[in-house]
């Protein structure tokens, strides 16, 4: 499979595993922190459940507005998001070959909040290398001191034999110790 094509499958394995975390979410976690500072579970999970449509709505050209939540009860965000998750997928499988490389911004953004979300459940979820191999290099190409903004700290010193997940986090400002 080329590259290209690796972009599609390696974000429907980061989509199944932020619904696995999603659904893993339990009403006595809604007021955890998280990684993410400042934020509960509640608003990292909805803010999760959102992506897939907010990328949907930014392909299709429409104004996204990111602090925008899902609009749903907490007890319902994996299926909103999983239902979702398949729009975006269906999206991406009707792209031309020469656009399918730009699912890697949204394996990126996936992976870091799907770590931040297992971090705060504290749940031994599997995580996926390649979402965090893929999210990593594709940050690693745009993200500098100059364009982080508040949703990413400057990057935290890892070894280097460490995870794929440590790297990513690590990358996007988070401290995986």
């Amino acid at each position: 499979m080329d590259s290209q094509h690796r972009s599609v499958v390696v974000l429907s394995r980061a989509l199944d595993q932020a619904g696995d975390a999603l659904a893993a979410v339990h009403a006595d976690d809604w007021d955890r922190p998280t990684p993410c500072e400042g934020w509960t579970v509640r608003q990292l999970a909805d803010h999760l459940a959102a992506a897939p449509q907010h990328f949907l709505q930014l392909a299709r050209g429409e104004e996204v507005d990111w602090a925008a939540g899902t609009g749903v009860e907490p007890h319902v965000l994996a299926a909103h998001f999983r239902a979702r998750a398949d729009d975006l997928i269906h999206h991406w499988h009707g792209q031309p070959d020469d656009r399918l490389a730009q699912a890697d911004w949204q394996t990126a953004e996936l992976g870091v909040h799907t770590w931040d979300l297992v971090r705060a459940l504290g749940q031994p979820l599997p995580l996926d290398d390649e979402v965090a191999e893929r999210g990593l290099a594709f940050i690693q190409q745009g993200l500098t001191a100059d364009n982080r903004g508040p949703a990413f700290g400057p990057p935290v010193a890892v070894a280097e034999d460490a995870s794929a997940y440590d790297r990513l986090v690590a990358f996007a400002g988070r401290d995986p110790r």
